[in-house]
């Protein structure tokens, strides 16, 4: 029996997988396509469905997140208008290329080597984190949210017309702004991913606004790039809008629990577990490719334990840590009371 023209079983995979997405967007803020577009080529959907699909899903989930960010004034609305622009351009000039390698009969292998490099990459950089965590107790001092980085400092120094002036009182050179955000826009637009992981580090690194800013313009103007991107692989057919609304509707859940998480449970408590997480994504993707290439189905069935499981274990940690966390906020408050009485 099938409904809106998939099993239950995949009916559950899809609502259920975006509900774990949800929790790690919630809690750590990154949209999670870079998670969808992989399992939906695992799953052995074309690489424009995977992509436009992937991408639909980020603008449905960042919604919510430019509104919070909006509230609070953490977003220079001319910087994202100006990104919107380039992030727009590029991300139409990586949907072109995987339209073109497509036709070559090759878009999945690409797509798909370019994430395990990403992912890989990206577990590397969390791991690393996660290390010099343990080095905390070394005397130096947390740099500010409101600094700016030193390498965005040497940037900006270099005043090439015409500059920008940010909010935050800096002012940067527009061809650093069209070739940081264009740059994202085509790895955007060729991997299917909202970008937010390399977006913000580039608006912060590059560009030099300060971190809270950073994020949120980052999210403004992925928002409307990530529209932009859903138009233009729609346009083509290259979103399947009943896998990601289904996707939404437990992203919509998880994301509620993930940033309830963010008031009881540390990040730096489960960032390194975050990291592992990226890294057997990595593999699992490798592996899928290999079993394409060797045609040996048990190791697409190993790929997709990889990539998935992984990232239930993460997001189930998660909800522990609540749950314990909760639990003894509870024990302690039980104690006061039979202490007074």
């Amino acid at each position: 029996m099938e409904l809106l023209g998939l099993s239950p079983a995949m009916l559950a995979l899809f609502v259920s997988f975006g509900f774990m997405v949800g929790v790690l967007f919630g809690f750590f803020g990154m949209g999670g396509s870079f998670l969808i577009t992989p399992t939906l080529l695992i799953l052995g959907y074309p690489a424009p469905v995977a992509i436009g699909s992937g991408l639909a899903f980020y603008f449905g989930t960042s919604v919510i997140a430019v509104l919070k960010h909006y509230d609070i004034g953490q977003v220079d609305y001319r910087l994202g208008a100006v990104l919107f622009v380039v992030l727009s351009i590029g991300i139409e000039l990586g949907s072109r290329l995987v339209f073109g390698l497509e036709a070559l009969g090759i878009a999945e292998l690409v797509t798909g080597i370019a994430y395990v490099v990403l992912l890989a990459g990206i577990g590397l950089l969390f791991l690393r984190r996660a290390y010099r965590l343990e080095d905390a107790e070394d005397g130096q001092d947390e740099v500010s949210d409101e600094e700016i980085p030193p390498i965005a400092q040497k940037i900006q120094s270099y005043e090439v017309a015409p500059m920008l002036s940010l909010t935050s009182g800096g002012r940067a050179s527009l061809w650093t702004i069209t070739g940081a955000g264009g740059s994202v826009g085509l790895v955007s637009g060729l991997i299917g991913v909202g970008g937010g992981f390399i977006r913000m580090p580039a608006i912060y690194y590059l560009i030099g606004t300060p971190l809270t800013a950073a994020v949120g313009t980052s999210l403004f103007a992925g928002l409307f790039s990530g529209a932009f991107g859903t138009f233009t692989y729609g346009m083509s057919g290259g979103v399947d809008l009943t896998v990601v609304s289904l996707l939404l509707v437990g992203s919509a859940l998880g994301a509620r629990i993930g940033s309830a998480a963010t008031a009881t449970v540390e990040e730096d408590d489960v960032i390194v577990y975050f990291g592992i997480m990226m890294v057997l994504a990595s593999a699992g993707i490798g592996l899928s490719e290999l079993a394409n290439w060797l045609g040996v189905g048990s190791l697409d069935v190993l790929s997709v334990v990889l990539l998935v499981g992984s990232s239930f274990a993460v997001a189930s940690i998660i909800l522990y840590q609540v749950l314990v966390s909760t639990e003894g906020a509870e024990t302690d408050t039980q104690s006061a009371t039979d202490s007074k009485g």
